[in-house]
């Protein structure tokens, strides 16, 4: 079952590498990422499990070990997942990568890691059920949920400016900072493609591995700095 979860935004400036001088404008986020994943080392979990968006060569599962980088993006830097020998032959998505550089900045050690790579467009039903799969697979199963809220907050957003996004968003913090599956599980899947959210997938398998659960939950943070919704929860 779900004894513990920690959502974080996976933008590429969260790794201080990549950000550069604009390093320090993230700190606060960074800080409240370190924070809910220390509640997931809390729990003492079975096991970890990280999920994020991917491209569509890039969802389903990776081994712990499996390696990524931020080379793409012009910085001389490889992450592993989980502290363990490099092991099978993809590379994580962005949003895993990050995710795996988290975990070796909070030197993670508490329980076996995997990742899941989740497709943008994966439909509702099928991201409830994989997340009740996680969910069944482990006595005690903690969740790291990397993904952004919509990228177009403001007229400066990579996908400009959405009266709609604001709205969505504060919904979609509500029910993370709640733990409120069932808001969670409601989320319009076209409309979080029109805003540009990429999280909705990920944070519909938190849904589905969370039902039944009755965690509490804590909203750490909330905010869009550069026109994208970045939240941080923490269940547990």
């Amino acid at each position: 079952m779900l004894v513990a979860a920690a959502v974080c935004p996976c933008p590429p400036l969260l790794v201080p590498d990549v950000a550069a001088g604009a390093a320090p404008e993230l700190d606060g986020l960074r800080a409240a990422c370190l924070d809910a994943v220390a509640v997931l080392a809390a729990a003492r979990p079975d096991r970890l499990v990280v999920v994020g968006p991917a491209p569509h060569d890039g969802d389903g599962t990776y081994p712990q070990g499996s390696p990524g980088s931020f080379h793409g993006l012009g910085v001389d830097l490889d992450v592993r997942l989980g502290a363990a020998d490099p092991a099978g032959e993809r590379r994580l998505p962005q949003s895993l990568a990050v995710a795996a550089w988290l975990l070796e900045r909070t030197k993670w050690a508490a329980a076996p890691v995997e990742g899941l790579g989740v497709g943008a467009g994966l439909e509702s039903g099928r991201c409830l059920e994989a997340g009740r799969e996680l969910a069944a697979a482990a006595e005690r199963t903690a969740l790291l949920v990397m993904g952004d809220g919509s990228a177009c907050r403001t007229v400066k957003a990579p996908g400009y400016l959405d009266e709609r996004a604001e709205p969505f968003d504060a919904e979609a913090a509500r029910a993370l900072g709640a733990a409120d599956t069932a808001a969670l599980a409601a989320l319009d899947p076209g409309l979080a493609r029109e805003l540009q959210a990429a999280g909705r997938a990920p944070w519909q398998v938190l849904a589905g591995a969370g039902e039944g659960a009755a965690l509490n939950g804590a909203l750490l943070y909330d905010e869009a700095p550069y026109g994208v919704g970045y939240f941080v929860a923490a269940w547990s």
